[in-house]
């Protein structure tokens, strides 16, 4: 991804301490949600009633929706040692069972990622998820035998950005699975507003609203932008934020007012300038804009789609009108419009 993006799933700097401070640390605190959280009360209660680990939970959604935040959660309202990793890390069965043997009674596992575990990671996880047991092999070749080792009961928080990805018999030993969704602009406007006060910033209501409504529904984008705004403040504005210094503060950040940053616009260009609207594959893409296709699909596409600006069709990605509304270009007449470009419903027939 480029390393100047604002609104991409990952940070542009390393501020991962500014990050830990602004996270919720119990349920009561966290914005948003709704039906998720209410949930997960009656899980961890139910579990704290009985003096129990929780079951399982599967969290999945797109990036900086909180995933990691409502693990930590998890374990918080447990009153439980939180543990993490990610699926990458954990690269064979060994360090998996070396993970699982340090585990202590009632403790919280946080997995990121868990999608990508291995295949022979995953068939050591499933008696430990289900029966609390790990098997560990002795010796190798005809010599080798197996060892069943019992484990203190613990709870698996696994989260994933690809549901779909996760292997069904995986899926199917979590007690408890989430699908986080967008946040609505009021709820990131609260976000924001909290986060001001963490850090000392002060902003009226109107700059709280205006950095909510270019954060992508994405609360880890709100904080980010945030952050970038009060660099903004405190050399152009002598620290006040108001609606207007915040509109500049994002304008020179180039992140417009739908959200889009340099990138997105770069796209949406390159489809209408170069290809006339598309139809135009992601390999092609990536290569005009001199960016990974993996970085096309996965931290440029998804917002693009779920505004409505840009088609996948099976022919490639073409633009809609409300793309070329948004850029200030006139739409192409119906007659060699691109494929899919009328199938906007905000554009008139006839």
């Amino acid at each position: 991804m480029s390393a100047d993006r604002l609104v991409g799933p990952d940070p542009a700097e390393d501020e991962s301490s500014v990050e830990v401070t602004l996270r919720p640390q119990r349920l009561g605190d966290f914005v948003g949600q709704e039906r998720i959280r209410r949930q997960l009360e009656l899980v961890l209660g139910g579990a704290r009633r009985r003096g129990q680990p929780a079951d399982h939970v599967l969290l999945s959604g797109p990036p900086g929706l909180g995933k990691t935040t409502l693990a930590a959660i998890v374990a918080s309202e447990l009153d439980a040692r939180f543990r993490a990793t990610s699926g990458p890390a954990i690269e064979r069965p060994g360090d998996l069972a070396a993970i699982l043997s340090g585990l202590e009674p009632g403790d919280v596992l946080f997995i990121d990622e868990v999608h990508r575990l291995p295949r022979t990671v995953e068939e050591v996880l499933y008696p430990a998820m289900e029966d609390f047991q790990l098997d560990v092999v002795v010796g190798k070749g005809p010599g080798a035998r197996s060892i069943r080792l019992e484990l203190p009961r613990f709870t698996l928080v696994g989260a994933t950005t690809r549901a779909g990805l996760v292997a069904a018999p995986l899926r199917d030993r979590f007690g408890f699975t989430a699908q986080l969704e967008h946040y609505a602009a009021d709820e990131l406007g609260t976000i924001v507003r909290r986060s001001a006060g963490i850090l000392g910033i002060t902003l009226d209501e109107a700059a709280a609203d205006e950095i909510a409504g270019r954060s992508r529904g994405t609360p880890r984008i709100a904080n980010r932008l945030l952050r970038r705004v009060r660099d903004f403040a405190e050399v152009e504005a002598e620290g006040r934020i108001d609606r207007d210094v915040a509109r500049d503060a994002l304008t020179v950040f180039e992140v417009d007012d739908l959200g889009l940053d340099r990138l997105d616009r770069r796209l949406l260009e390159a489809v209408i300038d170069g290809f006339d609207g598309g139809p135009v594959g992601v390999g092609t893409l990536a290569t005009v804009l001199s960016e990974e296709a993996s970085t096309i699909e996965d931290a440029v596409e998804p917002f693009l789609l779920r505004s409505g600006l840009l088609q996948r069709t099976p022919r490639g990605r073409t633009v809609t009108a409300a793309a070329y509304r948004h850029l200030g270009r006139a739409v192409p007449p119906r007659d060699g419009a691109p494929p899919g470009l009328f199938d906007d419903p905000s554009v008139p027939e006839g």
